[in-house]
């Protein structure tokens, strides 16, 4: 007797589209199988030194807004209204400044530190440099311009020269502080903040149970926090390197050319994102300004995730000598920007009402709308934050500045039609346009530059 072997399978008993199958039984197995890989990214992303970088930062900065919060809250409520706003304007002359005349050095030093380290000496003695010779020159020819013509002046007396004293110490802190993104060190970083805004409340805090609680004294204890701070960060670059400070002005010279460009972006930035509610200002008035003045505030939390993203990724990507590891990067995170604005905006959406009356009150419900309306614009951004590093990372070219240029001009352009014929929707809308276009243009430079790698990176001189 013979037994003939064949290929034929066997009948099948169990399986899709068979009376045995168990769709329950294969639901929880992918369902398992799907829990299962969600740990092992959620594994895989805690042990990631980038997003415990960004988790940290992120914490440190929620802290630093409580930490504002009862600052600005204990000086209202010391001062009085004219005291804050004497504070304010003070503070207001200082922060102008620093930003006009950093030059855009805080990036330059991130950067070009970033890709080499020997650079810290010369970058701290030029920080310095610029902060107190520049930066004082500056705050010097103010003073004189205002000595002559004192009406123009914004505040008067002692708490000008206060005003005026804070552009060389800011300039000091944020150079310095920025330096230590360069080295990555983001904890340090990170404590450096804290410890500036922890020793700003203390000591404005000394001065109001002092009793001697002036807008002058108040703006003295932030000044005095501020000038300790860069002390004991300058003694952390020491402790990184061992440095003693050189001023080279070849380096100098070699980075501003790149700091400029960084400025430029950063101006037209600064204007493409603030300039709106100036417009509704001017078109429909104060009380409509509040409301869009609201609306905005919202979206700049929204936007603090994806500002410290690009924070941290801009050091790590500028290190970095492989071209496409740098894209491939800058996708990888960008990508998961998107996926963490998504759920966020959506949360945001659903609960702007009860935020807006539960901390502002039913009065500025208005501004609801503006906010709905601007969640595309945020999205945009915030994932526009994360890409751009890539082309940041390679000099900051400067295609860059001209679409933050052209991104400014047609916001005005569409706002002067927009907000007149559709009031606050109007501006909402052209900002969400005006943002998309940005990511849109970005991305486009950047897929031009994958297939055509011309631009070209600057070296480290």
């Amino acid at each position: 007797m013979s037994i003939e072997i064949t290929n034929t399978p066997l009948p099948r008993t169990h399986g899709p589209g068979l009376p045995g199958h168990d769709v329950a039984e294969d639901t929880a197995t992918s369902a398992r199988t799907l829990g299962k890989r969600l740990q092992h990214q959620v594994r895989h992303l805690a042990k990631s030194d980038f997003v415990r970088k960004v988790v940290e930062t992120y914490a440190t900065q929620v802290v630093l807004i409580g930490l504002g919060l009862v600052t600005s809250v204990a000086v209202a409520r010391t001062l009085g209204p004219q005291g804050r706003g004497l504070y304010a304007v003070t503070m207001t002359i200082g922060v102008i400044g620093v930003q006009l005349g950093n030059l855009g050095l805080h990036a330059s030093n991130t950067f070009y530190l970033a890709q080499d380290r020997s650079l810290l000496p010369e970058l701290v003695g030029n920080s310095l440099a610029v902060s107190f010779g520049f930066g004082g020159a500056v705050a010097a020819i103010v003073w004189l311009a205002f000595r002559v013509a004192p009406r123009l002046a914004p505040v008067q007396g002692h708490l000008l020269a206060l005003g005026l004293a804070w552009i060389p110490v800011g300039l000091a802190f944020v150079l310095t502080e920025n330096l230590l993104l360069g080295l990555q060190q983001v904890r340090s970083f990170n404590k450096v903040e804290l410890l500036n805004r922890l020793l700003s409340l203390s000591l404005v805090g000394l001065v109001i149970l002092s009793g001697r609680t002036t807008p002058g004294m108040v703006f003295a204890a932030a000044l005095l926090s501020t000038s300790l701070t860069t002390g004991w960060t300058y003694r952390l670059l020491q402790g990184f390197a061992h440095i003693r400070p050189q001023i080279s002005f070849r380096v100098l010279r070699a980075h501003i050319r790149l700091g400029i460009k960084a400025y430029l972006i950063a101006l037209f930035g600064f204007l493409l994102l603030r300039i709106d509610l100036l417009m509704v200002k001017y078109f429909l008035g104060a009380e409509q300004a509040g409301y869009y003045s609201i609306a905005s505030t919202m979206a700049d939390y929204l936007l603090m995730l994806p500002s410290i993203i690009g924070l941290i990724l801009f050091p790590r990507l500028s290190a970095m000598a492989d071209r496409y590891e740098k894209l491939r990067q800058a996708k990888k995170v960008a990508m998961g920007t998107a996926l963490v604005l998504i759920p966020s905006l959506v949360l945001a959406s659903l609960t702007a009402e009860p935020v807006v009356h539960v901390l502002f009150g039913t009065a500025f419900l208005p501004a609801v709308s503006p906010f709905l309306w601007l969640t595309p614009g945020i999205f945009a951004m915030g994932v526009q934050i994360a890409v751009v590093q890539f082309l940041n990372s390679i000099g900051y070219p400067p295609v860059v500045i001209w679409i933050w240029a052209c991104a400014t001009v047609l916001n005005i352009v569409l706002n002067f039609w927009a907000i007149p014929r559709f009031g606050l929707t109007g501006a909402s809308v052209v900002s969400s346009i005006s943002y998309s276009l940005v990511l849109l243009a970005v991305v486009m430079v950047i897929i031009a530059s994958e297939l055509r790698p011309h631009l070209s990176q600057p070296t480290a001189s």
